[in-house]
């Protein structure tokens, strides 16, 4: 009996479609433990560069300074590469002039749907694969369920053709059965709570992405770090009219939070 309850008698007696349900489990669980892993060690790293570059960001002095460090530096986090972005739009509009199509509406206009499209991209990259964990998540425990069903079916099948349903005979097939459901919540239960916490990162990590789209509109429309230097602003605005802030513009991020 105790050869009976093993688990590779039960790998050794399921049929066809057992076997299919089998390796869709295991081939989902690989699938997300991949995922989790990996996103997890991409979101660590992603979080230490743009910590380390938020810390250099907000001791550059001054919006020159910014762009001249802007042109020679790595991209490498999310923030990184919308700071690098406005600068860019920024340039280009002064050097070649608001001719093109993309610029209509103006410098600001341009600014807002540039950083909106870059936060855009990143709430992409950062989605990717979670469709997957949420699918094992929630499908697995139907399959288990399935391969218990089936098991058990087979199982009472064997005990109606051999007339003997006593719990010697009844113990062993229905715990292999019930295998596929240990299976399926195996699968299941750390891909809901990856899931789950992935979402909660990636909902901070955009919350504090869409604040310093904010913070970067402001500095690099009117030109002052700060924003609390009224006199200075002034100066940059009478110097650079195109460069004005708008409510339509400044609306557009405070639609998105």
């Amino acid at each position: 009996m105790e050869e009976n309850l093993g688990f590779s008698h039960f790998l050794a007696q399921i049929d066809h479609v057992g076997m299919v349900v089998f390796i869709l489990l295991l081939s989902l669980s690989v699938a997300s433990w991949y995922l989790i892993i990996m996103k997890s060690i991409s979101n660590f790293i992603a979080s230490r560069r743009a910590n380390a570059f938020l810390n250099h960001f907000w001791e550059v002095d001054s919006l020159q300074e910014l762009k001249i460090e802007m042109k020679g530096s790595s991209t490498d986090n999310a923030f990184a590469h919308l700071a690098k972005l406005a600068v860019d739009v920024t340039t280009n509009s002064q050097r070649h002039g608001m001719e093109k199509l993309a610029a209509a509406g103006g410098v600001s206009e341009l600014l807002t749907r540039t950083l909106r499209n870059g936060i855009d991209q990143e709430a992409t990259r950062i989605g990717n694969g979670l469709t997957i964990i949420a699918s094992a998540g929630s499908v697995a425990p139907y399959i288990g369920l399935f391969g218990t069903v089936w098991g058990i079916y087979h199982a009472l099948i064997q005990i109606g053709l051999t007339g003997q349903g006593t719990l010697d005979k009844v113990a062993g097939p229905v715990g292999e059965a019930l295998i596929m459901t240990a299976l399926g919540l195996a699968v299941a239960i750390p891909a809901v709570l990856a899931y789950n916490a992935f979402i909660r990162r990636n909902r901070i990590w955009m919350a504090r992405l869409d604040a310093f789209a904010h913070d970067l509109f402001t500095i690099v429309t009117v030109g002052n770090k700060s924003g609390d230097n009224t006199t200075k602003a002034a100066t940059e605005q009478n110097h650079n009219p195109q460069f004005t802030p708008t409510a339509t513009t400044t609306s557009a991020f405070e639609g998105r939070q």
